[in-house]
Order: structure tokens, then sequence, then C-alpha cells
């Protein structure tokens, strides 16, 4: 492997700096680029979620942009493409937590039940910082430690800083107290420093090249596309299946950490249109036409798709149709095979007794 093998091994470590559901494995992206891009060739992603496509194109020494109109993924991307040292990081983390008490800090049952209040502020003390400024590679990476860090297990050395919780998804308010309650599971006073030093080091002790740029859009409108500079070579991508609609408010206390509102909001405006298959293929096809335009003659295009047990929409059908009457030209259309179980994070979303999440690959060229 090209990047990677100049990589010390546990430079991988960083893609999974924080969990986002519905990632695609890092094998897929450098299956595809690994042997077939050149050494000047560039990437893009105009789903990138977290960024996975990005960090493959790191790792084999290639340029790459990622899009997203998700704060939450921009941020975890934005961590995996600098380099800080973990000294760097560990400075700008006690420059933070010596600030004053933050001038706001959540206040309802679910916040008292959440996080220990010392948590708490101090986790408002990054947030604020954060929101003042939050370009240097220290804070960038600083940033995304702490998203991944924000909810989750308790154990007994403390990797995550909530109430007993899932990692991958924010809980539900409501649900949460409910759990909580019943089971008397109090908030545990975590030490933040320790959390970001362990994380830290394990995620930034062998940085790799900085190399790579996100940015927060919407892939449906070309005025994303309009400050982007040269073209790109490879489009690596996964849209949200049709019917995954619960993004933002899956991903709530992470947008609340990055700015956003500290109540769970459903608006989906900045989502593609789930209201049915002729919207959603409507508005992925935008995306294929912006996408387009910014590509060589002759560019290779690989979605990854999919679709979900409660939904009889066929996703072979969805892409065909969302691909038909733009430039891009369909090669090649390949089952994935499955993932080992419990892998597959899509999988966890669906109720129980439904099918199995059916992903497809779709080899595109353009021109």
């Amino acid at each position: 492997m090209r990047g990677e093998g100049r990589a010390h091994p546990d430079a991988l470590r960083l893609n999974a700096i924080a969990p986002y559901f519905t990632m695609f494995p890092l094998d897929f992206p450098l299956s595809v680029l690994e042997g077939s891009a050149r050494p000047t060739e560039r990437v893009l992603d105009p789903f990138c979620g977290r960024g996975t496509t990005n960090f493959a194109a790191r790792l084999l020494g290639l340029d790459s942009l990622g899009v997203d109109s998700s704060p939450v993924a921009v941020a975890i991307t934005a961590a995996k493409l600098v380099a800080p040292t973990v000294e760097e990081i560990l400075e700008e983390a006690r420059l933070i937590l010596a600030r004053p008490a933050p001038k706001e800090v959540p206040q309802g049952e679910f916040w008292h039940w959440a996080y220990h209040p010392e948590t708490l502020e101090d986790l408002c003390r990054f947030r604020e910082a954060f929101l003042e400024d939050c370009a240097s590679p220290a804070r960038l990476a600083l940033r995304g430690i702490l998203l991944g860090a924000l909810h989750g297990p308790v154990y007994k050395t403390a990797s995550y800083l909530s109430n007993q919780s899932p990692r991958t998804y924010a809980p539900k308010p409501a649900y949460a107290l409910r759990f909580w309650r019943s089971r008397g599971l109090r908030p545990p006073r975590v030490n933040i420093l320790e959390v970001i030093e362990r994380r830290a080091r394990r995620y930034y002790a062998h940085p790799l090249p900085p190399r790579g740029a996100v940015v927060l859009g919407d892939s449906r409108e070309g005025e994303t596309f309009r400050s982007v500079q040269g073209k790109f070579h490879w489009v690596i991508t996964s849209p949200p299946y049709y019917g995954m609609r619960t993004y933002i408010p899956d991903q709530w206390l992470r947008g609340w950490f990055l700015g956003g509102p500290d109540i769970v909001q459903y608006d989906q405006s900045s989502q593609l249109g789930h209201g049915s298959p002729e919207h959603f293929v409507a508005d992925l096809s935008r995306v294929w036409q912006n996408v387009a335009a910014q590509c060589v003659d002759g560019a290779r295009m690989v979605v990854r798709f999919g679709s979900l047990g409660s939904r009889s929409a066929e996703p072979v059908e969805l892409i065909y149709e969302s691909l038909r009457g733009t430039p891009w030209k369909i090669e090649a259309l390949k089952p994935v095979p499955p993932a080992p179980k419990g892998r597959r994070q899509a999988s966890t979303f669906l109720p129980r007794g439904n099918r199995s999440v059916q992903e497809y690959d779709f080899f595109c060229s353009l021109g």
C-alpha cells in the first residue's frame, strides 16, 4: 500500500476517532484506489460522513475533498486530516480547562442525569472555546476526540464522559431518563483531561502527513463547489440510504457540542428528500450532475448503496434512475459480500425481524 506502507500501523487507529453510524469500512475506498489511482490524482466524496474516503486517500498520499451537510460529519472528518502532536493537543486542552466558568450550561433533568455537573461544566468550556476558534490542527483534533468521547458506555476506566449511553447515536431524553432512573445510574465524575490524553496518544502518537480538506455544504447545490480549486479523478461515496432520515436527531448531542440547540430537533431540510422515491432520486441526480462538473473527463465513480428492510424501494433501481440523464455511465454492478455479524452498522437501526441490509457497489465512468 503506497501511503499505508510508510505509516506506522497504529496510524490506522485515527479512522475510528469517533463512531458514526452507517459508515463503510476503510477497505472499501482503499481497494478502489490502491494500485489504480496515480499520485497526482484527486479524490472527492460528496457524502463524506466520518471521512473514511478522505482518510483512505490520506493513507495513499492523495489529495481529497469531503463534503457533508452535517456539522458533526465535517468535524469528525477534519480531525482525521490534521497532524498535531500529542503534546500540542494536551497543551490546548489544559489552556481551555483553565478558562473561567462557561457562560452557558444546559439545564434540566436530562442534563442532570446525563453528565456530572463538573464534567458538564468542562464540556461547556470546550464548546465555547471551539465556537470562538477551531482552526488550528490541535483544536480540530481535540474537538474530534471529544466528539468521540461525548457519550458511551460506562467502564471501570473512564473512556466516555456521560452516564451509560450508546456510543454511536445520542440517547433521546425521555427514554434515557427512564433507563437511568429505573437502574439508579448516576453520571460519573470523569477526569476529562485523562480521557483526552488516552485518546490523543491512541490516535495521534503516530501522525500521517496532513492532507485533504472537508467543507460543510449541501452537494445538491452547485454553490457548494463554487470555491473548489482543481478537478477530481475519483469519486468514492455512499449516499444516505432511502428512508434513513434520522441523522440529525440521532446526532443531537454532538450537534449541541458543535453549537446547536440543547434539545432534539427533527428538521431534515439539509438532507436528501425521503418523502418519496421520486423525490429522493431527483435530489440524488442533482448531486451526480454537480459532481460530474467537478471531475475530469474519464473520471471514475464508485457508489456504495443499500436498502433498509423497512422500505420497499429497490436500491438498484433508485441508483439507476438517479444516474439516468447524467454524464455518468454505469460500467459494473457488484453486490457487497455480507459483513461479519454485528459489523454493518446500518443493520442496528432496523426493527427486529426486518430483512438485513443489502448493499451494492456501482462502478461508473464519466464521459
